[in-house]
């Protein structure tokens, strides 16, 4: 029997992911900035909250949100977003690139995307082939590799400015044996970096032709500087007085 989100976040595999995943959201959305900010899935995790926009939104198909819709098929106004967040959004999604499509879409040009996902290459992503490992969450859902996902960004314009790995320590079910694993999630990140159960993408949609655009005090400042002072001509110019024209007083013809 399939296990529900709000349930397996509540057990000490749940509570140990929670806690790292909201760290490092808090780090990646603190210094982005704008109107709109949304955050589709996953209304367990609160990923917006050291974020400043004042407009912060959850949306999802489920469950307590504040707005419920289509994730692939969004309710939202094209390029109007300017944060939107995916907590293993894809994964449990029926058309992952679908949804990242309509993220693309909702976004303003320079808009900023931050999703997580489990890595399938690690021991989070080896514990599905347990005996009866993908009948819970989130074991049932489709882990995308990293390399995929980055394919995915480039082909819908997204430059990738940062990402990193965490949750090291192996999916243990129990606080003593998360406790004894303790010392992995310290050297995970120099040791074994590609070996973490879930990964991080902090992205920017670019557009081609998109400038910034000055104010225009600054433009006409600069070709003041550019000018130089030209003496004015006379109208009516004076005769040349006597000695100014190699004539010396004194000497005659």
């Amino acid at each position: 029997m399939t296990s529900s989100p709000s349930h397996w976040f509540g057990t000490p595999p749940g509570r140990y992911l929670l806690a790292r995943e909201l760290e490092i959201f808090d780090a990646e959305v603190a210094d982005a900035f704008g109107f709109q900010a949304l955050q589709f899935g996953l209304p367990q995790l609160d990923c917006l909250r050291a974020n400043r926009i004042a407009e912060r939104r959850v949306l999802a198909q489920e469950g307590e949100a504040d707005i419920l819709g289509d994730i692939c098929e969004l309710p939202i106004a094209t390029a109007s977003i300017d944060l939107v967040v995916l907590p293993h959004t894809l994964e449990f999604s029926a058309s992952p690139h679908q949804v990242l499509r309509e993220v693309q879409r909702v976004l303003m040009p320079e808009g900023h995307l931050v999703l997580s996902g489990f890595n399938p290459w690690s021991l989070w992503g080896a514990a599905r082939w347990l005996p009866g490992g993908r009948d819970a969450f989130p074991w049932h859902g489709q882990f995308i590799s990293l390399p995929r996902i980055k394919d995915w960004m480039a082909l819908l314009g997204f430059e990738v400015a940062s990402g990193r790995m965490a949750a090291y320590v192996p999916p243990c079910r129990g606080e003593q044996w998360l406790s004894r694993w303790a010392f992995m999630e310290r050297a995970g990140d120099r040791w074994w970096p590609i070996a973490g159960g879930v990964y991080f993408l902090h992205c920017i949609k670019r557009v081609k032709g998109t400038r910034l655009i000055t104010p225009r005090w600054r433009m006409a400042s600069a070709r003041r500087r550019m000018l130089a002072a030209v003496p004015q001509k006379l109208l009516h110019p004076q005769p040349a007085r006597r000695g100014e024209h190699g004539d010396r007083p004194g000497r005659g013809r």
